[in-house]
């Protein structure tokens, strides 16, 4: 099972945090400070698998990779396969790309919602529920679309509101 999924920026700021089992929001900051450190300290020539029974407790694994300005780090138990979860963060990557057109850390910020759209379509209660980049990016589309025709749906009946505007 993922148990979070986090962007962090270089300047560890989070930028997404997302837990799939409970963690106390006074906790946040010290997981974020812990992984922050941890990967900060690690050389690029290293491996991006690491085991963090110290912060999230026994059997723990995280899996990130480090984008221009951002780290994007998946954290999991030993019921998922590290280098499934490593392809998650290519697919998550590609999909960002492909709504924000070479995404950037201020898409990130300025766009969160979308953000976690794309990630609900992608995890659902820390399961995978879909790998395609393409579907997601289908499912994003419609929920936009949605949205916006809810947003010009007036909930005043149309002889109301034209008595008025006269």
């Amino acid at each position: 099972m993922i148990q979070a999924v986090m962007v962090i920026s270089t300047q560890a700021k989070p930028r997404l945090l997302k837990f799939y089992n409970f963690q106390s929001p006074e906790k946040h900051q010290d997981i974020v400070r812990g992984v922050f450190q941890l990967l900060s300290a690690r050389p690029d020539s290293v491996s991006n698998f690491v085991e963090v029974d110290g912060i999230f407790g026994p059997g723990t694994k995280m899996v990130y990779k480090h984008l221009a300005t951002l780290y994007f780090v998946f954290v999991f138990d030993s019921s998922e396969n590290e280098l499934a979860m490593l392809d998650l963060i290519q697919v998550f990557v590609e999909t960002l790309d492909k709504c924000f057109k070479n995404v950037c850390e201020l898409d990130i910020v300025f766009n969160f919602n979308k953000l976690h759209t794309i990630l609900d379509e992608m995890i659902l209660g820390g399961q995978v529920i879909e790998t395609s980049s393409e579907q997601i990016m289908k499912s994003v589309e419609e929920i936009g679309r949605l949205e916006k025709q809810s947003s010009t749906t007036s909930l005043i009946p149309k002889s109301i509101s034209d008595r008025f505007s006269r």
